[in-house]
Parts: C-alpha cells; structure tokens; sequence
C-alpha cells in the first residue's frame, strides 16, 4: 500500500526534525545549567535531555516487548555518557536510524496489525500507533526542554523549533 509508505515517510520526516532541533536546542545548554529544575519536583535539565536522547531507543525495545530489566540497561548506558552532548545527541540519532529500520523492515499488514505489549501495560498498541507515539513523545519532551532554556533566560523561540 502506498498510503502506508506516505504515512511512515511523513512520520519519520517530523521525528527526524525534532531529533535535529533537539540536537540544535541541546547544544545550547551551558554545563552550569545541567542541574537546573524548575521546581523541586520536576526532573534537572541534565535528566531531561537523557530521557530526550533515549526515546528512540527504547521507545523501539519497549515497542518490541523487551523486558524492565533490558530497557533500564539502555537507559543507563546513555545516562553513563554523563552531560557530553555530542554523546548524547549521537544516542538520539542512531536510535532514530535503529527504529526507522525496524519500522521500515515491517510489512505493511504488521505496521497496520501487529500488537505488542510492553512490561508496564497490561494491553499493547499496533506498531503504526507506537510510531506516533513515539513521535509525539519527543516532541513533548524537546518542548519541554525549550521551556527550561526559555525560563533560564536562553535565545530561543520558535525558530527553534521549526
């Protein structure tokens, strides 16, 4: 189906934008900034920018139900790279490349029609709804890391972004 092509085409064109601007917003951070929270409840910028980078990742070994214990090793792998942010962004990108392959490998009808489910979820989601999921996911957190530069004081706005 060539619909389903378009949609994942168009899918991967805005996640790769938003990794790209990710990418751009992360290397504005100055080192001093990395344990800035807006409030105490609310996670460091340092912790942000890990969770941003790692979406990709495993947003791909969640969607494909691996286990806690294998997507807490990934995380911790990137959070080992520490406030390196070429590192960090390196993460962000071959992640993105890993679950373009993965989504790009599925036939049609398994994009459509294959369910899985991850280890916190009692009932799974079919490939093509975790693809904009994951999508959105970045996004929110990419916005939210816009949000603490903007609060900071930092040059950014809305070109940013687009």
């Amino acid at each position: 189906m060539q619909a389903v092509s378009e949609l994942k085409s168009l899918l991967f064109e805005e996640f790769e934008h938003i990794v790209k601007s990710s990418a751009n917003l992360i290397r504005k951070v100055s080192p001093e900034h990395w344990d800035y929270k807006p409030q105490g409840n609310m996670r460091s910028m340092l912790e942000i920018v890990h969770h941003l980078v790692s979406i990709p990742s495993v947003d791909l070994l969640i969607m494909q139900e691996k286990t806690e214990t294998e997507i807490r090793k990934a995380e911790a792998a990137i959070a080992a790279d520490g406030s390196d942010k070429e590192k960090l962004i390196a993460w962000m990108t071959q992640g993105t490349e890993q679950l373009k392959q993965y989504m790009n490998g599925l036939s049609d009808d398994d994009f459509l029609h294959k369910k899985t489910t991850p280890f916190y979820m009692p009932n799974g989601s079919v490939q093509a709804k975790w693809l904009i999921e994951s999508t959105t996911h970045v996004q929110h957190h990419r916005a939210q890391l816009f949000g603490y530069l903007k609060q900071l004081g930092y040059g950014v706005n809305m070109f940013d972004l687009y």
